[in-house]
């Protein structure tokens, strides 16, 4: 779900930045109902914010000027963004950065429009009532602010925050409300980073391990025919391979071999720091020798799965006919199922279950962890094969949450979608879920599972996720030619009190398999969200040696 990260890789990789942004750009202002969604929500967000005022109160919108200084030499395109946050009263602290909170949606406001073309010494008027995020700027609460202009090139804002080669502005502070007459000038580039240096929450100690597993860490960097042919592109597939750190030594040796993906928000760079972890818990004997090959599936429209879609590409012929292969004949891998095995977290986690579900005689058993809704009669705690679902409101009118700790509700679905909306039609959570699960529209994009204005579901759309995506139900229409090659392949694990409510799908996974006769490994660990379910006693990745001991046994029984 949403862990944060960063990482834009393909399915748009070996296309220029450039030419991205104008296909995304052509994309977002297509009349299709993706569009309309959007230019919608931001009408109904000016009416509610002023019906009920009387004329006297309504207030002039707040326009930014937001102008290209030295961060191009040349004229730039994308999608402007500008967040603004109330700064406490006498707050004297600088505030060096101005950006959305993944959970606490309305932390910071955010306005944002498409800007076609600025040219260097030029500027653009942002009128940040048309488009806004939790209320137009007109209506914020009066206020000193601390405002930051940024322009996603690539318009991957949704999935990556603001990442290498967007544009950002110092951050200016003024009253809100009112007159935005200080200028915001884009003045910096987001620099490249290398994948290879540790992300800043990695600790010290693990810092240290960096220099001695870049010997056993190798990139891939596959271009696959399939992913190619369907994007009409060079499409290449990204990732690590972690070798034990006693491959070297031992010529003839080969290995149990493990794949694995992140979740939402993850990329190259946090799977490379996936990596040396791996890589050190083999160098200390605290796992055992097997090879780790660590996939990127991030993409601007958010996430994979490692499905075929119509509307990603064939992600899990890509990997299961082509890169698999590839990567047994380069490295000492196991090439048999009882040696291969398919983990993940999160989005991951599903993707770790829908391949072992769909290519049962491959892989030798799959580990997912807190996987996205197996079972979409809970869709984090929806039903929407529900008559008259509606993702935003439950029958009694509350509002459905995405996301919550200790019972207690930290964002609602409708909120989260409704900046999803503002910062952009690609890769957000919601909008990823339809990249992927849902029918292709005539206009070349998804067709939304739900009303981004009303929150009501598509019942055809529903069809078409049942039809071809539900993991559960797949099992209830398949079970019998399935049973052979997929019986007690799956070991889930996921947080009795999971943050985004997945417990709830996998009970019903669980429920289904058990009505079918299967062998079944669920496991709901107490009082365990989705943030800390890895942690084992003082040991915050405990679980990772957990699945890693328990593959080794099934891939060499008897072995240490």
């Amino acid at each position: 779900m949403l862990p944060g990260g960063a990482g834009y890789i393909a399915p748009f990789a070996g296309m220029r930045r450039t030419e991205l942004s104008q296909l995304l750009m052509i994309h977002s202002t297509i009349a299709s109902n993706w569009r309309r969604a959007h230019n919608l929500l931001a009408a109904v967000a000016v009416i509610l914010g002023t019906s009920g005022l009387s004329a006297q109160t309504v207030t002039a919108p707040v326009v930014f000027h937001v102008g290209l200084g030295q961060a191009s030499a040349t004229p730039v395109s994308g999608r402007l963004l500008v967040f603004a946050k109330l700064l406490a009263p006498g707050d004297k602290r600088p505030v060096a950065r101005v950006d959305m909170d993944q959970i606490d949606t309305h932390a910071t406001a955010i306005a944002a429009q498409e800007v076609a073309r600025l040219a260097p010494g030029t500027s653009v008027d942002l009128d940040a009532d048309i488009s806004a995020f939790p209320t137009p700027f007109s209506q914020l609460k009066p206020g000193h602010y601390a405002v930051q202009a940024v322009l996603d090139r690539d318009h991957s804002y949704n999935y990556t925050s603001r990442g290498p080669g967007d544009l950002v502005s110092g951050v200016v502070e003024m009253d809100l409300p009112g007159n935005a007459s200080q200028p915001l000038t884009l003045a910096t580039v987001v620099p490249e980073s290398d994948p290879l240096q540790p992300l800043s929450n990695v600790p010290a100690a693990m810092r240290e391990v960096y220099p001695a597993a870049k010997a056993d860490i190798h990139p891939i960097d596959f271009v696959s025919p399939a992913l190619s042919g369907f994007w009409g592109r060079p499409v290449t597939m990204h990732g690590w391979v972690v070798t034990p750190p006693d491959y070297s030594a031992h010529p003839h040796q080969v290995y149990p071999t493990v794949y694995y993906t992140q979740g939402f928000g993850g990329s190259l760079r946090s799977l490379h720091d996936v990596g040396v972890a791996r890589w050190n818990e083999m160098k200390t004997g605290k796992a055992p020798s097997m090879i780790w090959v660590a996939i990127d599936q991030s993409s601007p429209t958010g996430t994979s799965e490692f499905v075929n879609s119509v509307n990603n590409g064939p992600w899990a012929r890509a990997l299961t006919a082509e890169l698999i292969p590839d990567l047994e004949r380069h490295y000492r891998m196991d090439g048999k199922p009882s040696g291969r095995f398919v983990t993940g977290h999160s989005s991951g986690g599903w993707a770790a279950l829908w391949l072992q579900v769909n290519y049962p005689a491959l892989f030798g058993g799959a580990w997912p962890t807190s996987p996205d809704p197996s079972d979409f009669h809970n869709f984090l705690g929806i039903d929407i094969y529900a008559p008259g679902a509606n993702v935003y409101r439950k029958p009694d009118g509350s509002p459905w949450p995405l996301a919550q700790d200790k019972g207690q509700m930290l964002v609602s679905i409708e909120d989260y979608t409704r900046r999803e909306v503002v910062v952009g039609p690609y890769g957000g959570q919601l909008a990823s879920f339809e990249w992927v699960f849902s029918p292709r529209g005539a206009d070349g994009l998804p067709v939304p599972l739900f009303d981004r204005t009303t929150g009501a579901v598509d019942a055809s759309v529903m069809s078409y996720w049942k039809d071809h995506y539900d993991v559960a139900e797949r099992l209830r229409r398949h079970w019998p030619e399935l049973k052979r090659d997929l019986d007690g392949k799956i070991h889930l694990t996921v947080g009795s009190a999971d943050t985004f409510y997945l417990d709830g799908s996998a009970h019903l996974l669980e429920a289904t398999m058990k009505a079918l006769g299967a062998k079944t490994d669920f496991r709901y660990v107490e009082g365990r969200g989705h943030f800390d379910l890895y942690s084992v006693g003082d040991d915050p990745w405990g679980l990772y040696k957990t699945i890693a001991r328990e593959m080794y046994a099934l891939a060499r029984p008897g072995g240490r």
